[in-house]
């Protein structure tokens, strides 16, 4: 009469055990299950992926936009790049449109996109009106003594190329873009490079028109 109870207990214990079991390995699945999203959202973009899908509607895929009021980009010094991007980030230079784009950057993302559009080979452009000789080249290469006005060249070059982490390349930049930036510079609208809003506060309509127009045409 002791059999049936004692095998009673053991097919009990069996049961317990094959369900531990199973609950054994269902666990490391759904571990790696939860981990899997986890995994994937902290997986870095890649700044080609990010040019192409992000920025290229404004800038395109190499940064050679073709819209005039948004700057070219190819070929502009990499920590320059960056610098903005943390600007427009943290609202140090005020841009809406800037502003919401950069907030999903991390610094990584930032460092990296800098580094791809500074690799891209930058496309040449001409000056309308200031060549050699005008109003343009002169306050670039000798700024205007009357008014206190540095020459361009003094920080950016003698062809616009820039020095890298202090100031960026201008050759070949839209003159509409230039334009828009010293006019901003200088009634303080851009505030994220204090030395350009007392050079702009220089400037006068035609000496802006005419310097954005010749750098355009640097090479």
């Amino acid at each position: 009469m002791k059999f049936p109870a004692i095998a009673l207990i053991v097919a009990g214990l069996l049961s317990a055990g094959i369900a531990l079991a199973a609950d054994a390995a269902k666990a490391p699945a759904a571990k790696t299950e939860a981990a899997k999203p986890a995994a994937q959202a902290e997986a870095p973009k890649d700044a080609a992926t990010i040019a192409t899908t992000v920025c290229a509607a404004c800038h395109n895929a190499d940064g050679n936009s073709v819209i005039t009021v948004n700057p070219r980009l190819a070929g502009q010094l990499p920590e320059y790049i960056t610098k903005q991007l943390n600007n427009f980030k943290s609202g140090e230079r005020a841009n809406p449109v800037m502003g919401a784009m950069a907030a999903s950057l991390s610094a990584d993302d930032m460092v990296k996109l800098g580094v791809y559009f500074g690799a891209q080979k930058p496309k040449s452009s001409n000056a309308k009106e200031n060549g050699p000789g005008s109003l343009g080249e002169k306050i670039y290469k000798g700024g205007v003594a009357a008014k206190g006005l540095p020459a361009c060249a003094s920080c950016h070059g003698p062809t616009g190329a820039g020095i890298p982490v202090q100031f960026p390349r201008l050759a070949g930049q839209h003159a509409d873009y230039t334009v828009i930036q010293l006019k901003a510079f200088r009634s303080g609208e851009r505030a994220n490079a204090p030395m350009m809003k007392v050079i702009a506060g220089k400037m006068s309509d035609q000496d802006i028109v005419a310097v954005a127009d010749y750098i355009q045409g640097l090479r």
